[in-house]
């Protein structure tokens, strides 16, 4: 392959995100990268681009010697692993924005790269404008990245943001994000966080060599923040944000997790308002970095594929480097986490699972209380988001054994028993 290749891509995909980068091309002659075909699922449908660019044949694109990168921006999951996986398996290079389709083929996709030695690049998948990926991949040694918090879906971030300054309650605010495009009319995975344990799941793989499948990862949405819980927070001088979260733990086991949180006003990540996006970086020697940028909408994530177009011409691919040239790092739910609970009925809350807790409000009608709980009891069980209730993590959440060890042996020496 030639340095500064020419790109002759088939596309797959003309919605929000496809049309967007047919028409960033067109500003960006430079790149010497031009689409030859696009493949489209409704061949009825009004598109702003001449007829004779569609096709509803798969295999014009994939078997044309012509084309040399096929760029994936479909919705659903298994028809774009296979296009992926054809794409790699004739020679071609592959950009895709495809999330949901990486999260749960990601192993398979592993082998590909592996088997083919094609490039197969989705920073687009991940926070749209925002370059971590290649960040992760490049910048940031294994063993000196303590600790990845962000906020990877710009939906429900927009949703929390009504909550807190317009004051609205939850289903105001979603019925907002609708109409503005910012939620699908079918908003579940936003919402209930399924979006963003996805991305989670291969930013773990390019931040600690992490290979899980999004199912095992600890996660819930923001479905059951109630407009009391922002009153609390607000009292606190915090607000909520859904935040993905992974932390190399003492004992060299990471712990990550995607919940809502309480966040500071002076954290960075109190700052990430709307539909954006941003991702805090706390390494060894560079203490915490911190990106932002738009995570949704039509030319913010075009922005990101065209980055990768352009990382193509030069023969560039994800080497995995935490995943083959390091040990890579194992998740645990070996941990402890500090959460704030609301409630309508003390039925539903099994207190005596509960390590200590330091707060709790009975006498209005939305019950709350704070206290620590095993991780472990989060994963295995489902009350705390079931019966109305709410849980929420406070911030410096994660609690690890040894911290608890010594903070219970404080409170017996104190309580005068040892």
């Amino acid at each position: 392959m030639e340095a500064h290749k020419k790109l002759t891509i088939g596309l797959f995909g003309f919605g929000v995100v496809g049309e967007g980068l047919y028409k960033v091309l067109q500003q960006t002659p430079s790149l010497k990268a031009s689409i030859k075909k696009v493949c489209i699922k409704n061949p009825e449908k009004k598109r702003n681009a001449p007829a004779e660019l569609f096709t509803t044949d798969k295999n014009i694109l994939l078997n044309d010697p012509e084309i040399n990168v096929i760029v994936e921006v479909i919705n659903e999951s298994e028809p774009a692993f296979e296009i992926v996986s054809a794409a790699l398996k004739n020679g071609k290079d592959v950009v895709s924005a495809s999330k949901k389709m990486i999260a749960e083929h990601l192993p398979e996709l592993l082998g590909l790269q592996k088997q083919t030695g094609n490039s197969f690049l989705y920073e687009a998948a991940a926070c749209a404008s925002i370059p971590v990926i290649r960040n992760l991949e490049e910048y940031y040694d294994n063993d000196l990245l303590h600790s990845m918090k962000a906020i990877v879906n710009g939906s429900t971030n927009f949703i929390l943001t009504k909550m807190f300054e317009d004051k609205i309650d939850f289903q105001q605010a979603l019925l907002l994000a609708q109409q503005l495009g910012f939620a699908e009319s079918d908003p579940s995975l936003d919402v209930e966080g399924y979006d963003a344990v996805n991305k989670w799941t291969f930013l773990l793989t390019h931040a600690y060599g992490i290979v899980e499948s999004p199912e095992n990862i600890v996660f819930n949405g923001i479905q059951d923040v109630q407009g009391s819980d922002a009153v609390v927070a607000t009292e606190k001088h915090f607000d909520i944000k859904l935040v993905a979260q992974a932390k190399k733990l003492q004992n060299g086991f990471v712990a990550a997790f995607v919940l809502p949180q309480f966040v500071k006003h002076d954290d960075h990540l109190a700052f990430v308002k709307s539909e954006y996006n941003g991702v805090v970086i706390e390494s060894g020697f560079a203490d915490k970095q911190f990106f932002y940028g738009k995570g949704a909408g039509s030319f913010p994530t075009a922005s990101a594929v065209l980055s990768d177009l352009s990382a193509l011409r030069y023969q560039y691919k994800y080497e995995y480097k935490k995943l083959y040239h390091h040990i890579p790092q194992k998740l645990t739910n070996d941990f402890y986490v500090k959460a704030y609970v609301s409630f309508d009925d003390w039925l539903y809350i099994p207190k005596d699972r509960f390590e200590w807790i330091e707060e709790w409000h009975a006498e209005s009608d939305r019950k709350y209380l704070v206290g620590v709980l095993p991780f472990e009891e989060i994963r295995k069980n489902t009350w705390w988001k079931e019966n109305n209730t709410s849980l929420i993590l406070t911030p410096d959440s994660i609690i690890e054994d040894v911290e608890i060890r010594k903070l219970k042996r404080k409170s017996l020496e104190l309580a005068g028993i040892i």
